[in-house]
């Protein structure tokens, strides 16, 4: 199970969509909040790990391939793919 930390509280990544592209692994994922001050609370974080696995602090960029491919990887996260849906008003 992968965790992560923030300023505002920590915890697990709860869902998470991921493709791999030759330059690095673009990923949405569903953060669960179980410390700090967010405690209970879900976020979503648009991310991009390395070829190697190592979280990259930089903006995600895909193409629209890779929004294709993100929206089929997105079929084995439900709460995620739920929320996601809230920002084209499907939800």
């Amino acid at each position: 199970m992968k965790t992560f930390s923030l300023h505002w509280g920590s915890g697990i990544i709860e869902e998470e969509a991921q493709i791999e592209t030759p330059y690095h692994r673009p990923t949405i994922q569903l953060l669960k909040f179980t410390s700090g001050q967010a405690i209970g609370t879900y976020e979503i974080r648009f991310c991009a790990y390395t070829k190697r696995g190592r979280f990259q602090r930089s903006a995600l960029i895909i193409d629209a391939d890779e929004v294709r491919r993100l929206r089929k990887a997105l079929r084995s996260t439900p709460h995620l793919r739920r929320l996601l849906a809230g920002l084209t008003g499907r939800a």
